[in-house]
């Protein structure tokens, strides 16, 4: 997948739009090629996991979505992966899809990857949004705690996609184990303790499909494949 043209051709720029997730799932059913890239300075109706909203500034965030054909089984990982590459030494993956900096005990977010697609028909849209020059002391007062923020200028956005398209190219075109290596590597969770909808436990790393590992207090492990985990009080 790292041959071929370079991600981001063609490339759609849009002042504002709904989500640029929604207008690459058009152009993904209408037939873009692998690689098509949306971008916007705004989205009215951003989409995190669960339904949530994404929440930035006009002008503040890298906004993308990225048409890919035949994606690969990590690509959650392999995303997330990318986006530290290009935010840092101290940017970590808060499983599943989350780049958190370490606040302290807790985990603040700076980026968040939605992928959405058809795996049937042999393509995703990888969604990814990254706080660039968002301000968090003027964000709305619920999310000012649990929100980071590269603390760039407005002028940094483009120059952040031209480092982060190379990035995703490269490590789509690495095997899954050096993907494994990487992502285990930034592991914000492995250690802390967690909950989640029908349990509690010991965050212990990810297995070879990417599902998180749970050490039970009782006991054993489980794996979790989905959904939502929290950190627990003083975790």
């Amino acid at each position: 997948m790292s041959e071929g043209p370079p991600l981001g051709h063609p490339r759609l720029h849009l002042r504002g739009t709904d989500s640029t997730n929604e207008q690459a799932r058009t152009l993904a059913l209408a037939g873009a090629p692998h690689g098509t890239l949306v971008t916007a300075a705004e989205q009215t109706a951003g989409r995190g996991r669960q339904g949530r909203r994404w929440s930035a500034p006009t002008g503040s965030a890298l906004l993308m979505s990225l048409i890919l054909r035949e994606p690969p089984p990590l690509l959650p990982l392999i995303a997330a992966v990318a986006v530290c590459d290009v935010a840092g030494d101290d940017a970590r993956v808060k499983w599943p899809n989350d780049i958190v900096f370490a606040r302290g005990g807790q985990l603040a977010k700076l980026a968040g990857i939605l992928i959405e697609g058809r795996p049937q028909e042999g393509w995703a849209v990888l969604g990814i949004g990254v706080n660039v020059a968002v301000r968090v002391e003027e964000l709305p007062a619920e999310l000012r705690d649990t929100a980071a923020s590269m603390g760039l200028s407005s002028k940094e956005i483009e120059p952040l996609l031209g480092r982060l398209l190379p990035a995703l190219q490269r490590r789509l075109g690495e095997p899954s184990a050096a993907i494994l290596d990487a992502w285990r590597a930034r592991d914000a969770l492995r250690g802390r303790e967690i909950s989640w909808t029908g349990g509690c436990g010991r965050a212990d790393g990810v297995d070879g499909d990417g599902r998180l590992v749970v050490a039970l207090a009782g006991g054993g492990h489980t794996t979790l494949d989905a959904g939502e985990v929290h950190l627990k009080v003083g975790g």
